[in-house]
C-alpha cells in the first residue's frame, strides 16, 4: 500500500522543520524537543480527571485517573503511554485516554513509570506491574470493578502493558481481563522485514530504536528476558484476550504480528489488526490522522466488547 497522505503530510511537515534525528541527542534533549501533543487534537471532557501519587516498588508513581459520566464501578484499563521506556509522559497520551474512558465507558489509569536511562530495565516494568496491582487492590477507592482490569499501551507502553500480563499470570496475583498492544515492542532484535522496509523516514527509525534500547537494558543479556523481549517467552499460554494493533509503515510492525501469532497459536483469542499506510505513533495523533481517531474506537470497542465478556462469564 501507498503512504497515507494524511500521514506523509506530517512527515514532510517535519522534514520542512527540520532539527537533529531523535538517536543524536542527549535524553534530556530528546525531552525537551519531543512533543506530539499538538497532533492529538483538542482534549475531550470527561466527568472527572485527578492525578494522584500511589506507592511502587522505589517511591510513589504518578498516575492520572479519567473517571467517565455515570455510575460506578466501572470496569478499568491500566495505560502505559510510548516513548521507547525514555521519553514522553502523562500530557503524550491525555487526549487518546480522554477518548477510551468516554467510549469504552471504562475508567482509565495512566501510569508516569520511571524512564530510562536514570532508572533501566527493570524499573519501568516493575512500577507498571505495581500501578496494575495497585489498581486491583484499590478499585473501590477509584469507582472501579477489581474483576474487569485491562491493561493497554503504545509502543513501549505496549511493551509493558504485555510484559505486565506475564508478570500477572506468573505472579498469581492479580487477575486481567484483558490486553491491549498498539504497536508493542516485542523484541530485542532488528532483524525483522519491517526493520529493513521502515528503517528511516517513517517518524520512528531503527537507529532511534537502537539509541532507545541502549538507554533501556543494562546489558544485552537483559534484552534475552522475557519481561523485556516478551515474543522470547517460551510459554504464552493463559494470558488474557488480547487486541494487537500494527501500522505498515512502522518497524515495529512485524514483531507485533508474531507476538500476535504466537499468542493465538498458545490458545488466547487475538483481534489483530494491521493500519495500512499508517506510520509509528498514529494512535497518538487522532487530531490529524483520520485512521489514529478509527484506532482509538476500535480499541475502544474491543475494551467494551472484553469487559462485558467478563460480566457474563461471572
Amino acid at each position: 500500500m501507498a503512504l497515507d497522505p494524511q500521514a506523509k503530510f506530517i512527515l514532510d511537515q517535519m522534514e520542512a522543520m527540520g532539527g537533529p534525528a531523535m538517536h543524536t541527542l542527549s535524553p534530556e534533549e530528546a525531552r525537551l524537543t519531543t512533543d506530539f501533543s499538538a497532533l492529538a487534537g483538542e482534549p475531550e471532557a470527561v466527568a472527572k480527571v485527578e492525578d494522584r501519587k500511589i506507592p511502587g516498588p522505589a517511591g510513589e508513581i504518578p498516575v492520572r485517573i479519567y473517571t467517565p459520566e455515570g455510575e460506578g464501578p466501572f470496569p478499568v484499563l491500566v495505560y502505559y503511554h510510548g516513548g521507547g521506556w525514555l521519553i514522553g509522559n502523562l500530557e503524550t497520551v491525555d487526549v487518546p485516554c480522554r477518548m477510551l474512558a468516554n467510549q469504552a465507558n471504562c475508567v482509565v489509569v495512566s501510569v508516569d513509570y520511571r524512564l530510562a536511562p536514570e532508572h533501566k530495565f527493570p524499573a519501568a516494568t516493575d512500577d507498571s506491574y505495581a500501578a496494575a496491582k495497585w489498581v486491583a487492590e484499590n478499585a473501590a477507592s477509584i469507582q472501579a470493578d477489581p474483576t474487569r482490569i485491562a491493561v493497554g499501551g503504545d509502543s513501549a507502553g505496549g511493551n509493558l502493558a504485555a510484559v505486565v500480563a506475564l508478570m500477572a499470570r506468573d505472579k498469581g496475583e492479580i487477575s486481567l481481563a484483558y490486553q491491549m498492544l498498539i504497536y508493542p515492542v516485542t523484541n530485542h532484535s532488528y532483524a525483522t522485514e519491517s526493520y529493513t522496509e521502515n528503517a528511516e523516514g517513517y517518524l520512528l527509525t531503527k537507529d532511534s530504536m537502537i539509541w532507545f534500547w541502549n538507554h533501556y537494558l543494562r546489558n544485552e543479556e537483559d534484552g534475552k528476558n522475557p519481561y523485556a523481549s516478551p515474543l522470547l517467552a517460551s510459554d504464552l499460554r493463559g494470558l488474557p484476550p488480547a487486541l494487537v494493533l500494527t501500522g505498515e509503515f512502522d518497524p515495529l510492525r512485524d514483531e507485533g504480528e508474531a507476538y500476535a501469532e504466537k499468542l493465538k497459536e498458545a490458545g488466547v483469542p487475538v483481534e489483530a489488526n494491521r493500519y495500512d499506510g499508517m506510520i509509528h505513533g498514529f494512535f497518538w495523533m487522532p487530531g490529524v490522522l483520520e485512521q489514529g481517531r478509527k484506532s482509538i474506537e476500535q480499541a475502544s470497542a474491543a475494551l467494551k466488547q472484553a469487559f462485558q465478556g467478563s460480566v457474563a462469564s461471572k
